[in-house]
């Protein structure tokens, strides 16, 4: 199990959700999902996309932003968020081991209190005239990136 951690702010699409906890389960990371969610936790369509693998990760739910905010602020860590309105390239980042990697909501991403909370933002950057990319593989792409630098 490694200290690097996900975080996900009100996500909206269980599928996405599921996806993220499979791959936190087979990497060894800790999600936090800060509620509300746009559903409810206990959805098949999070279990289908989670399959087997939701009993393995380490999942903490955050009734809303300040009690996730006050539990990060005393355990000293580090959040980092992905947002399209960064300007940091996240390739180009340097990761902690024991950052906490903060991603939107699909709908709306974060508000902006919630972007100024953050220590530091990076963008995954696209071409020209494209929206975002699907939320598990922003999360799949930053992970990644992190886990090769500090691993």
């Amino acid at each position: 199990m490694t200290a690097l951690r996900i975080a996900l702010y009100q996500p909206d699409i269980p599928g996405n959700t599921g996806t993220i906890l499979r791959l936190a389960a087979c990497l060894g990371l800790g999600v936090d999902i800060i509620e509300p969610a746009g559903f409810d936790i206990s959805d098949r369509n999070l279990k289908r996309a989670g399959m087997d693998y939701l009993a393995s990760v380490a999942l903490t739910r955050h009734v809303n932003w300040s009690r996730f905010e006050t539990w990060r602020q005393s355990a000293g860590r580090r959040l980092v968020l992905a947002s399209t309105k960064a300007a940091e390239r996240y390739t180009d980042f340097t990761y902690r081991a024991d950052d906490i990697l903060l991603f939107g909501r699909e709908s709306a991403g974060v508000p902006d209190s919630v972007h100024e909370a953050a220590d530091a933002r990076i963008v995954i950057p696209m071409v020209a005239g494209q929206r975002s990319i699907n939320l598990a593989m922003s999360v799949a792409m930053v992970t990644g990136e992190a886990l090769r630098q500090t691993s």
